[in-house]
């Protein structure tokens, strides 16, 4: 019989196929659970910046700008409103304590100073008065003490002869009582006068105490209206420099406004302003310097002001030993301001990375070069030049600290 002769041919290419199929769907199914599903990115080398992790003394500072300030400075203000007359000195110049500056007048203030004393002498006036009065009281009062105890020995003296008589039988009984009752009567009188009388002394001192008080008062008012007075006359404080004088004459000058201010310059200060971010490290008793005309000169922060605006603060630091001859006021310097002490540390250069991670992750570049992975870090101090690494990185690791702004989130970068 005739049979059927097979194509090997045929069936050989069909076993290929399936085993092609096979193969590559192992390959998608393995690339689909086990292959790399992070994003990537290529970058030209040539525009970003590599940089070498390496480990070594952290220094510890920052690098601040200080703008130089009189030691101290007393500022002029208006104790009382007035019209400026006459104005003797300008800005400038130094002034000596006491030195006067300007001269203002106020006629209301004249006018409360006419009825002030006017009050005073009314009341002067009166004390005197009242003290006579009280004198006058004082003399009348002795005087009927005096009469009641002469009454009183008078018909003690009766009471005790009515009494002899009596018992001779020489005057009536009714004679002999009226004597007795008189002499206790007057006794009496006496007694509860001279309570009325030590009364009257003890209400006539505290009167006295009161309006002496009264006219310490008013003594007080008088020399306080006088010092208002004086104020209209505007003088130096202090011996310094008369750096502002905000006058003209004719000018109308409220109460409490401030004229001007006069620079003690025995010595200087730098007014610095610090990043918040440091805020917690900054403490009184740090010490700096700054370089001038080829000498060092150190400073100490001696205040702190605790208020935030624009995301920084200030301190001031004044000179630790020696102030240049020509520094003037509102020149500025570069300051390396001391936070602690130095020691090694992981450290990666300061770059534009920072701004885009805030120092929680960067790129690391491979062995090879030819790709950089995203890998999470930890940033402690800083400095000028470098950020301490706490976990993450190791010494002798390169990693991108260029910008990351066109990087987007992606996890690879390619290198080209």
């Amino acid at each position: 019989m005739d049979r059927k002769i097979e194509n090997k041919g045929k069936k050989w290419r069909r076993m290929a196929w399936i085993t092609v199929s096979l193969i590559i769907a192992v390959l998608v199914f393995y690339q689909i659970v086990f292959g790399d599903k992070s994003s990537r990115l290529n970058v030209d080398v040539e525009k970003i910046t590599i940089a070498q992790i390496r480990e070594d003394a952290f220094l510890d500072f920052i690098a601040v700008i200080g703008t130089v300030e009189p030691i101290q400075t007393i500022f002029l203000d208006a104790t009382e409103g007035g019209r400026v007359e006459e104005i003797y000195r300008r800005e400038g110049g130094m002034v000596e304590v006491g030195e006067p500056l300007a001269r203002l007048s106020n006629t209301t203030l004249l006018l409360e100073i006419s009825n002030a004393e006017t009050n005073y002498a009314r009341t002067v006036n009166d004390m005197r008065m009242f003290r006579v009065q009280l004198e006058q009281q004082n003399l009348s009062s002795r005087n009927q003490l005096l009469d009641l105890s002469l009454a009183l020995r008078q018909h003690e003296r009766r009471y005790m002869n009515n009494r002899v008589l009596m018992e001779q039988n020489h005057i009536s009984r009714e004679e002999y009582e009226i004597s007795k009752e008189q002499f206790g009567i007057t006794r009496k009188k006496l007694d509860l006068y001279r309570e009325t009388y030590k009364q009257d002394s003890i209400y006539r001192i505290l009167q006295l105490d009161a309006m002496e008080t009264s006219l310490k008062n008013l003594e007080e008012n008088m020399r306080l209206v006088h010092q208002r007075l004086e104020a209209m006359e505007l003088t130096a404080p202090v011996y310094g420099e008369l750096a502002t004088l905000n006058l003209e004459i004719g000018q109308m000058v409220n109460r409490g406004e401030r004229l001007g201010r006069i620079n003690i310059l025995d010595s200087y200060k730098l007014r610095v302003e610090i990043d918040e971010h440091y805020i917690s490290r900054v403490t009184q008793g740090l010490t700096g310097n700054f370089e001038f005309a080829g000498s060092s000169y150190g400073l100490v922060i001696t205040r702190i002001f605790p208020e935030v605006q624009a995301g920084r603060f200030a301190v001031d630091m004044e000179f630790k030993n020696g102030v240049p001859d020509q520094i003037r006021i509102g020149q500025t310097f570069r300051i390396r301001l001391e936070l602690g002490e130095s020691r090694n540390a992981i450290l990666i250069p300061r770059g534009g990375f920072y701004q885009s991670t805030g120092g929680q992750w960067v790129y690391v570049v491979d062995p090879a070069g030819s790709y950089a992975l995203r890998r999470d870090i930890r940033i402690g101090r800083q400095n000028p030049r470098f950020y301490e690494v706490l976990e993450g990185l190791e010494p002798g690791e390169r990693v991108i600290v260029s910008s990351y702004e066109n990087f987007g989130n992606v996890d690879r970068l390619v290198l080209r």
